[in-house]
């Protein structure tokens, strides 16, 4: 499995490194974004194989590299350095208070515990969209069923999680 990912990783390193360069404009961080999808591909193929490698290693990379900029963009809005320091520590903290992480962690958990109940499929379609930012159609293509099958996962999970939610907030 790994020999045919690296092998498929290093034929299409120099293309993958153009197209996440046209998108980040700096070399060690299509550096960093190749690398990594050679890395989400193989933990992917550690649940089953991926039918076309070349595909996926170039749509992660794109991927990747957009949420890059997308980083990059914010850090930049927020680190102004034409603000002196002493001026940055007077402005009060925008960030949740006590009560309200307290509240976002014991939702977290709830949420944990739902989806921990789901059907192996539907945790592992949730997962792979959600946290791994893989398509529908790549999901399918990966566990070998129909984009609509997937469709109705998703759908069951998120209203099983949502459900679970509703009822941690009644009591």
């Amino acid at each position: 499995m790994p020999a045919t990912l690296t092998a498929a990783y290093l034929s299409q390193r120099r293309s993958l490194m153009g197209s996440v360069m046209r998108i980040v404009r700096d070399t060690q961080a299509a550096e960093d974004v190749a690398q990594e999808s050679y890395l989400r591909a193989r933990r992917a193929m550690e649940s089953g194989p991926i039918e076309h490698i070349e595909a996926f290693l170039h749509q992660t990379a794109r991927n990747l590299a957009l949420d890059h900029v997308r980083r990059r963009s914010i850090r930049e809005r927020v680190e102004r350095p034409d603000v002196p320091a002493s001026d940055l520590e007077n402005i009060p903290a925008d960030g949740p208070s006590l009560e309200e992480t307290v509240i976002q962690r014991e939702r977290f958990r709830c949420f944990e515990t739902a989806l921990a109940g789901l059907p192996e499929r539907a945790r592992r379609v949730w997962t792979l969209n959600r946290i791994d930012g893989w398509t529908y159609t790549q999901i399918a293509a990966h566990l070998g069923v129909s984009a609509n099958t997937v469709f109705n996962d998703m759908k069951m999970a998120m209203g099983h999680c949502l459900d679970a939610l509703n009822r941690n907030e009644r009591t």
